[in-house]
């Protein structure tokens, strides 16, 4: 599928906003400031951004405990998101819910979540509301190579065959679950054939290039739209931060990092696929205005109030 100036430009923005915002981050909470464990995206900007640029504001996602990028790409508010990783009321969640629990269904983000291969289950629900009420309707659930392993993610798929459900499973595999190497921690190597053993369309394609990435996800929303079922997509990347902020990183070889920066940099390989159709001044445009609109996210969040002590049980029971 051709996409247009407008929609690279797009694309590449959304990119460049979940750069900033994890970066931002990676200073921000060195100051002490963020209650929390922080999980950053850094290096797979182009999963989320392929993936989500595919989608409806009305498909939702599931996401994983490294969900800033995946919500950014589903059209999440940066200054509501810097605002819930400081724990302030004027958060998308009130506060309540962090960096490794954003939500917001008003964007189809089902939330992020400290659950291993918590978010197939989630996206099948989802998936089969949208069957049920014939509205045309995608889930998409993210997990990393590390969750690949969880019995909840095999019983999703099985599931989601059985029932043929618009459904679609990213594996975000960037080399770690935590500090386990994926070579050494899944067996086969190989989580597309683990898939294809449900009965499902697998394949693994790079996931530091947004091409590749889009245009996976592309044939895959529509065999989902038109009742086709479910399909899986590997996407191979890189984590450049350690698991969580803070981590030494000690499982990691020497020079490894730079190494990533320099050649596997999801930005710098847009960037080269579209020179010849974007100026590299507009795309340094855009990285301004969002470094700028991330700057603000910060002053706002810093500036804003904690939640007051009466909300602490409100929007934790749900009456029907």
């Amino acid at each position: 599928m051709q996409l247009d100036k407008d929609q690279l430009l797009q694309a590449y923005r959304k990119m460049s906003e979940i750069r900033a915002f994890e970066e931002r981050l990676h200073e921000e909470n060195a100051t002490g400031d963020i209650p929390g464990f922080i999980h950053l995206y850094t290096g797979e900007e182009a999963i989320a951004v392929g993936v989500c640029q595919n989608l409806l504001p009305t498909d939702y996602i599931g996401s994983t405990h490294r969900g800033h990028g995946h919500s950014i790409a589903k059209g999440c508010d940066i200054h509501g998101m810097m605002a819930e990783v400081f724990g302030k009321d004027a958060g998308v969640c009130r506060g309540k819910g962090g960096s490794m629990h954003i939500a917001d269904l008003s964007k189809g983000m089902l939330g992020a979540n400290g659950i291993v291969g918590g978010a197939p289950s989630l996206a099948i629900g989802a998936a089969l509301t949208a069957k049920t009420l014939k509205n045309g309707g995608v889930a998409v659930s993210f997990t990393g190579d590390g969750g690949s392993n969880q019995g909840l993610v095999f019983e999703a798929m099985n599931m989601a065959t059985v029932l043929q459900l618009p459904v679609i499973f990213i594996f975000e595999n960037n080399g770690y679950g935590e500090g386990t190497g994926f070579d050494y921690a899944v067996g086969g190597r190989d989580i597309t054939k683990r898939s294809s053993g449900f009965g499902m369309p697998s394949i693994r394609v790079d996931g530091t290039d947004f091409f590749a990435v889009y245009e996976a996800v592309s044939e895959a929303v529509d065999r989902a739209r038109t009742g086709g079922g479910p399909t899986s997509i590997e996407c191979m990347a890189y984590r450049w931060h350690g698991h969580f902020e803070g981590d030494p990183g000690l499982y990691r070889a020497k020079g490894e990092v730079a190494g990533l920066r320099k050649n596997h940099d999801p930005l710098k390989i847009f960037r080269d696929k579209v020179k010849d159709q974007i100026k590299a001044s507009e795309l340094d445009k855009i990285d301004a205005e969002v470094t700028a609109q991330v700057d603000d996210a910060v002053k706002q969040a810093r500036a804003a109030a904690y939640p007051p002590a009466e909300n602490l049980l409100a929007d934790v029971y749900v009456s029907y």
